[in-house]
């Protein structure tokens, strides 16, 4: 089976490779699940800056997937969904609605304040994780993990990758 390539970037006005411990998390659960990774960037929290690096990967055909994580809340410059949403072709809504019905079971009304969104953009899948590694291990061993998964029944989005074909 052909591996799923990954890309993971991190949006943060603060965070360095030294202490990214989300993106090294989504990394780490990419490559235990068994597919690529990619890429990796860690960009400021900037509209502009964020959607020129989601463009050239969604722009490369080698990318099936793109992760973010951080810039999804509403304090300071937080504008990932504002970054991300106008590139996507199709929106997935039920992603953000079900990170945040899992995410209620764990932090309870503080989820509301995650805009948690996914898209398809040029055959690319896009989902943004908020910046935690809590939200992070939610997100992805909750909803990613298995969608991600070709073999995960009844339906998965990795059958549906449009440029990913298996081997």
């Amino acid at each position: 089976m052909s591996k799923i390539s990954c890309s993971i970037l991190t949006i943060s006005d603060t965070r360095t490779p030294a202490d990214d411990k989300s993106g090294d998390l989504l990394s780490q659960y990419v490559v235990d699940a068994g597919h690529a990774l990619h890429a990796r960037a860690i960009v400021k929290d900037d509209i502009y800056a964020i959607r020129a690096i989601a463009s050239k990967w969604i722009a490369m055909p080698e990318v099936n997937v793109v992760i973010t994580t951080g810039g999804t809340g509403f304090t300071g410059r937080d504008s990932t969904p504002e970054a991300l949403k106008p590139l996507f072709d199709k929106n997935i809504e039920g992603f953000g609605e079900l990170f945040r019905q899992i995410s209620f079971e764990e932090i309870g009304t503080s989820t509301i304040q995650s805009r948690a969104v996914g898209g398809l953009a040029n055959g690319t899948l896009i989902f943004s994780l908020p910046g935690s590694s809590g939200a992070v291990t939610t997100g992805w061993t909750k909803i990613l993990l298995n969608q991600l998964d070709i073999n995960f029944r009844p339906c998965n989005f990795a059958e549906l990758i449009p440029r990913f074909k298996e081997t």
